[in-house]
């Protein structure tokens, strides 16, 4: 049987104990999910809503106490748990209900994002680092940061919280880590790792290899055994154009077990191409620890990387202006971003046509609609 959204959201632990509890904790937290969902990005917009709404919601909802201020949204967030509301949110549920989620080769990017409207004076904005299964467009897991340079304590944990057998999880160059490589092969996962400065003896090995043997050889030869492919992508007045190399040399490397699992290295070289301008080079170099794979598979696996940055923390930026989100005390900038990426969820999921910008639209101008996005029959 499928779970509501409302039933999971029951199961948030309420941190608030004794009599002069007002409003129940589930009643502020379908509300909030739904302001976001209706197109409100703060705690005014949760008031107005449930003031202009309350007939209707009371028909779901409690509300022993009518509405809840505009402060007590505030001072609920400011307090509540993250940790709780992510876990409750993030269950591993297939949307037929009931069925865990097949982790064999799900492709899960592991990327943070700057919370900048949470910076207050003399602190610093908070950092999420999200897990996201790029296949699916769903976040699996969460968790803050004081600062971006702290990725690589926070990957770790997050890793603990999400990482599953079967998964293959990508990160970025900042996450490339002996311990990180390590920790998600014992998790009997694997890993495509970007490789930069931050480890110089790996990027000068991989770059001098890549420039002296792999972009030299032989690309049908390389085709033949699965260490070559390339993408050609036309629209909006460009072209891009991917070779993706590969070679399971590691004993070329400097000090190949010190990354564990290690299967292998590789490169894609990108062009740019737009009308007008001279064409633009870059290379991108990764090592990964997916045995008998190819570089088709691999260039598939890096794209999908990127689509953490496209259809998520792009889609929280423009479409639901988090950097304009002055909440700024306690939990409240964390809280609030994990009920975004929900709210995104349950609008891109809806079988309705559209845009996430347009369906938050319509249901500014049709709660009935909003409510089948939020599942409320």
């Amino acid at each position: 049987m499928e779970i509501t959204i409302i039933e999971r959201l029951e199961k948030v632990v309420d941190y608030r104990k004794g009599n002069a509890i007002r409003h129940k904790l589930t009643d502020i937290l379908v509300i909030a999910l739904l302001t976001f969902i209706c197109n409100g990005n703060g705690y005014s917009a949760m008031h107005i809503l449930g003031k202009n709404h309350e007939s209707e919601l009371r028909k779901f909802l409690e509300l022993p106490n009518g509405i809840p201020s505009q402060d007590t949204f505030e001072e609920i967030f400011k307090y509540l748990n993250p940790k709780a509301l992510s876990e409750t949110l993030r269950e591993l549920i297939s949307d037929s209900g009931g069925n865990t989620l097949n982790f064999d080769r799900l492709l899960t990017s592991i990327d943070g994002k700057t919370l900048c409207g949470s910076k207050v004076a003399g602190g610093k904005a908070i950092h999420v680092v999200s897990a996201y299964a790029s296949e699916l467009r769903l976040v699996l897991g969460e968790l803050a940061t004081e600062a971006k340079s702290n990725e690589i304590t926070a990957i770790p944990k997050l890793l603990d919280m999400i990482c599953q057998k079967g998964m293959v999880i990508t990160i970025d160059a900042m996450g490339t880590q002996t311990d990180i490589a390590e920790a998600i092969i014992e998790k009997e996962a694997d890993y495509v790792l970007s490789v930069k400065g931050n480890q110089p003896t790996l990027h000068t090995d991989i770059t001098l290899l890549a420039e002296y043997e792999l972009l030299n050889a032989d690309k049908e030869e390389l085709r033949e055994n699965g260490q070559y492919e390339r993408t050609i992508e036309k629209g909006h007045g460009r072209i891009e154009t991917r070779e993706c190399y590969i070679s399971p040399q590691t004993n070329w490397l400097t000090a190949p077990h010190d990354w564990k699992g290690l299967a292998g290295f590789g490169v894609i070289v990108s062009k740019r191409e737009v009308l007008g301008h001279p064409p633009t080079f870059s290379n991108e170099y990764f090592i990964y620890s997916l045995k008998d794979t190819t570089a088709s598979e691999l260039l598939h696996i890096k794209r999908s990387h990127w689509a953490i940055e496209n259809n998520l923390h792009w889609v929280l930026d423009v479409v639901f202006r988090e950097d304009d989100s002055r909440a700024r005390l306690g939990s409240a900038p964390e809280n609030l971003n994990i009920l975004r990426k929900e709210a995104a969820h349950l609008l891109r999921e809806h079988d309705s046509s559209g845009s996430i910008t347009g369906k938050r639209y319509r249901c500014s101008l049709n709660l009935s609609y909003a409510l089948d996005v939020l599942s409320v029959k």
